[in-house]
């Protein structure tokens, strides 16, 4: 079954957008947390997965040689549209959402899956940390609340990459202003240089 669309989808892709973190490097910062998601949850995959307008995109993929799926397939475009809730699916085959999924039906064979939403401080859901399995499972409640933790803790790390790319713009933008100072400063001492020599 093909993922609903937001409600508020236009605001969700600006925000997301706006973090300016799709298709970048590999960072150790967003492995750890899926390697941790991974442990906490028992499973043998965990992914940082952010969906935009056509796909999801792997910012860390713990477990999984893959970096995108398209957003038809993607259990993650079904997770962003209940913000508040960890998305469970105990197995795939069992629920009518994905029983025909290819992720499912073939490889790598989805049966369980857990999306917690990474939410903005404004509320959009851009994407989830989710932990996945082949073989039917749960999470316990502790579990549950670990893994939406840790998406915070994600949505933390994105925060931060944002701010300091701001603070690299201002001061790109500083030195800059400073070397316009300078000029100008050199051509005052030019001019009154020349106006001193004049008889």
């Amino acid at each position: 079954m093909k993922p609903p669309i937001p409600s508020n989808e236009k605001t969700r892709l600006a925000k997301l957008h706006d973090y300016a973190v799709l298709d970048t490097e590999a960072e150790q910062s967003y492995d750890d947390i899926t390697e941790l998601a991974a442990f906490i949850c028992g499973t043998p995959v965990a992914l940082v997965s952010l969906v935009d307008e056509n796909r999801q995109w792997f910012k860390s993929h713990f477990g999984l040689d893959a970096t995108e799926t398209h957003r038809d397939m993607a259990f993650c475009a079904h997770a962003i549209c209940s913000p508040g809730e960890v998305l469970i699916v105990s197995d795939a085959t069992r629920d009518a959402r994905f029983a025909d999924n290819p992720l499912v039906v073939d490889n790598p064979n989805i049966r369980f899956y857990a999306g917690a939403p990474l939410v903005t401080p404004t509320g959009e859901a851009i994407g989830t940390l989710c932990a996945i399995d082949y073989a039917a499972g749960n999470l316990y409640d502790s579990q549950r609340q670990a893994l939406k933790a840790l998406a915070r803790q994600v949505v933390h790390q994105l925060e931060m990459g944002k701010a300091l790319e701001t603070l690299r713009d201002l001061t790109v933008r500083e030195a800059k202003a400073q070397e316009q100072v300078q000029l100008y400063e050199r051509e005052i001492k030019q001019l009154q240089a020349q106006l001193a020599s004049r008889p």
